[in-house]
């Protein structure tokens, strides 16, 4: 059985993952989004093989870089994004890899988010997965290797120096942490990790009964996870989305403020 995707919807903008360059390692999802686009704003990374995957009404728009030398600046792809949307267009961001690995997808969403666009992030294979199965090396092993750390020699150009101690400098994704997250908070806590470093536990990802908690390190080893498959994420970079959960949640349990001569709909 197909699954039953949809097609691009007008008016929103999606930051999609190319993979690493076989066009059989594309979502689904991404396919489908590639062929009902209406615009196409794809990276010089993604290959002409994955970028012929779009439909002959798209118009299809190369904003990368290649060895450095930009044609296209940041701002103004978050411009053409933007304008594009508002002229009721779907909208491809493709990008190599995933989106969320080294892709400036938190720029580009802050930019989103501040103009009120709708958009949405399709995860990719990200680059290092490709290269470890292409030599059959596990990234992980139980018997050697615990952990993977991601770094890029590229930072923002305005970037001042580092506000982070080394030992907070890192975004840790954890699989498998099992179901108490006491002793994992102690050990980074006494590592120089921050008491309020923020910290999410996600039960389920990208499944229909997926669950978020969020918590700082020092209250993580209260947090009961939900149902396995659970990973725990910590890292600076996780602040503003905890703080927009925060908003969000002070705003749901907000008391209806309702005039002295209306009553509530639910009550006529």
């Amino acid at each position: 059985m197909v699954a039953d995707v949809s097609a691009a919807a007008k008016g929103k903008v999606y930051l999609v993952g190319a993979g690493p360059g076989d066009p059989e390692l594309l979502t689904l999802k991404a396919a489908t989004l590639l062929r009902s686009a209406g615009l196409v704003l794809y990276d010089d990374l993604v290959p002409p093989a994955v970028i012929a995957m779009a439909g002959r009404q798209a118009l299809v728009v190369s904003v990368g870089k290649r060895c450095g030398v930009k044609h296209v600046q940041q701002a103004e792809i978050h411009t053409l994004m933007i304008e594009a949307a508002r002229q009721n267009l779907s909208v491809v961001r493709l990008k190599s890899g995933d989106p969320l690995v080294f892709g400036r997808a938190a720029e580009e969403m802050d930019a989103l988010r501040a103009a009120d666009v709708p958009f949405e992030v399709v995860p990719g294979i990200t680059a290092a997965f490709a290269a470890a199965a292409l030599i059959g090396c596990s990234l992980t092993d139980r018997r050697t290797a615990s952990s993977v750390e991601f770094y890029t020699g590229h930072k923002a150009a305005d970037q001042g120096p580092s506000q982070e101690s080394p030992a907070e400098a890192a975004t840790r994704v954890v699989y498998m942490p099992g179901r108490s997250f006491r002793s994992f908070a102690e050990d980074r806590l006494q590592a120089g990790d921050a008491a309020d470093l923020p910290c999410c536990v996600i039960s389920r990802a990208a499944q229909p009964e997926q669950s978020i908690q969020w918590s700082t390190l020092s209250e993580l080893g209260g947090v009961v996870p939900g149902p396995a498959p659970v990973l725990l994420l910590t890292g600076w970079a996780l602040a503003p989305a905890a703080a927009r959960d925060a908003g969000e949640r002070a705003n749901d349990s907000a008391p209806l403020s309702v005039a002295p001569d209306c009553v509530p709909a639910h009550d006529l």
